[in-house]
C-alpha cells in the first residue's frame, strides 16, 4: 500500500535526495516540497531580492531532481520537464502529469515510492 508523505517528511527527503535523479517520487512528495519551495522564496523575497536569489539558487538543484524523479513516477523520462518551455499548452501539460497517481507497479525507473508492508 502506498502512502502519503508528510511536509517533513517530503522535505528531509528531498534534501537527503539532494542531487540524485534516479528512481522516484511520489506525488505527495513532490507537491509538498512545491509547496516548501514556495514558502521559502516568499519568505525570503519579503526579507530582501538578494535573499531570495540566493534561496532560489540553493534549491535549484533539489528542485530539478525531485522534478525529474515525479517524471520517471508517473514511467516518463526526466527530460520531458523542458515540456514547459512550449508557450501555454507545456505548462498545462506539465501540471496534468504531475498530478498524476503513481503508477502502480515498479517500471524502468525502479520501485513505488512510499510502499509500506500491508
Amino acid at each position: 500500500m502506498q502512502v502519503q508523505v508528510s511536509f517533513g517528511d517530503a522535505i528531509k527527503m528531498a534534501f537527503e535526495k539532494y542531487a540524485q535523479f534516479q528512481g522516484r517520487s511520489s506525488r505527495s512528495e513532490y507537491w509538498f516540497f512545491v509547496l516548501f519551495y514556495y514558502i521559502v522564496g516568499l519568505v525570503a523575497g519579503c526579507i530582501s531580492v538578494w535573499l531570495s536569489v540566493v534561496a532560489s539558487l540553493a534549491l535549484f538543484i533539489p528542485q530539478l531532481a525531485i522534478v525529474w524523479r515525479r517524471m520517471h513516477d508517473i514511467g516518463k523520462g526526466g527530460g520531458w520537464y523542458f515540456i514547459n518551455l512550449i508557450p501555454l499548452v507545456g505548462p498545462i501539460i506539465f501540471l496534468i502529469w504531475c498530478c498524476k497517481e503513481s503508477e502502480p507497479a515498479a517500471n524502468r525507473f525502479g520501485e513505488v515510492p512510499n510502499v509500506v508492508g500491508e
